[in-house]
């Protein structure tokens, strides 16, 4: 089987997890800048084979669309346009930066690490795959 890429998509980072070859376990891979993301995925999908992507979308309560989905929209069209034969799954993404503070906290990461929102945005993405691989599985 091939891996899934997941975003945790942002206006000035974007968290990156990859799952394991068998589609079980979310690991977290990086976090990287924006404007990066296309040079990326291009670089990791020419080096592992990639099945499809999952992307965090968020939404206020009520279901209300946030003010970042236009960009996230936008990202999604891109990967569809340049991986045509990759499905994007998109993920309801409330609450990923809560829990991965939480998880932070709890692993014993200290304060000012705790405080770096890159950190918080792998972490995120990895809960995104994760949900994702739990509802597929």
């Amino acid at each position: 089987m091939a891996r899934i890429l997941a975003f945790d998509y942002g206006s000035k980072r974007v968290g990156v997890a990859v799952s394991d070859p068998l589609q079980i376990i979310a690991n977290t891979l990086e976090t990287i800048a924006t404007k990066d993301v296309y040079a990326f995925v291009k670089k990791y999908c020419s080096v592992e084979d990639v099945e499809a992507f999952v992307v965090g979308y968020p939404y206020k309560h009520g279901h209300h669309e946030n003010v970042i989905v236009k960009d996230i929209d936008r990202f999604i069209i891109k990967l569809n346009e340049l991986y045509p034969d990759k499905r994007v799954h998109k993920i309801d993404e409330s609450f990923t930066s809560v829990i991965a503070q939480r998880t932070l906290l709890q692993s014993g990461v200290n304060k000012k690490e705790r405080r770096v929102k890159g950190n918080i945005d792998a972490i995120s993405a990895n809960i995104i795959l994760q949900s994702y691989l739990e509802m597929k599985g």
